[in-house]
């Protein structure tokens, strides 16, 4: 949700990866939320994360639970931000009611990402 926002609110101005230690597909509820805000992301997937890819970046932003700890170490050109959000994937209960924690990170997520962007004079 985090690369879908970024994507749409940066404009080609900056370039967002999903990556992880343990990437996984997309989230259905993630795609239909995400759907709901008038955003795509049926071509985004998360990417392991590697030294490699960290080079790659200005920014790492971990999100959710212990992602912050589990993250290596990083090139020290990269800036190291956390979001300790709440995991929507790990969701329990009826369909509506994983779609409400979804919508919840989604909101989250979208005012956590328009905060970052538009931090920087140069966005």
């Amino acid at each position: 949700m985090a690369e879908g926002f970024t994507s749409a609110y940066g404009k080609g101005r900056v370039e967002a990866f999903s990556a992880g230690m343990e990437p996984k597909g997309l989230n259905p509820f993630a795609l239909e939320v995400m759907g709901e805000k008038g955003i795509d992301i049926h071509g985004q997937y998360s990417k392991p994360f590697s030294e490699e890819l960290a080079r790659e970046m200005d920014y790492v932003i971990t999100v959710c639970g212990n992602a912050e700890g589990r993250c290596p170490l990083l090139p020290s050109k990269v800036r190291r931000v956390h979001w300790p959000l709440e995991d929507p994937a790990q969701a329990t209960g009826s369909p509506e009611e994983v779609r409400e924690v979804f919508r919840r990170s989604r909101d989250e997520i979208d005012r956590l990402v328009i905060e970052f962007l538009f931090s920087f004079d140069s966005i």
